[in-house]
């Protein structure tokens, strides 16, 4: 049973320390990769994402174009750099496209 405090916190404070004793952070930051993936890569990338996947610091992404395959991984380093910046912390260590 968890204990109960009877102090006044505030909610965002409750949360982080919910995810941190639950170990719920992986599962966070992968919701949260997804999420930066979308904002950052705009319409024209996302209607060929068919598959955001994060395992450990590598983050796998399934394209349905070889083309934008092809010239998003010319740019890898500053996709992941872009990915880290939007999280705040070092998430994405090694990008796959396929």
């Amino acid at each position: 049973m968890a204990k109960r405090n009877n102090e006044e916190s505030p909610i965002g404070n409750v949360l982080k320390q919910f995810i941190t004793e639950n170990k719920l952070q992986s599962g966070m930051d992968k919701i949260n990769v997804q999420e930066a993936w979308k904002n950052l890569m705009g319409n024209g990338v996302n209607n060929y994402t068919t598959e955001i996947l994060l395992k450990g610091e590598t983050l796998y992404v399934a394209l349905s174009s070889a083309v934008l395959r092809e010239e998003l991984s010319y740019g890898k380093d500053k996709i992941i750099k872009m990915l880290n910046e939007e999280l705040r912390k070092e998430v994405v260590k090694e990008l796959v496209l396929r």
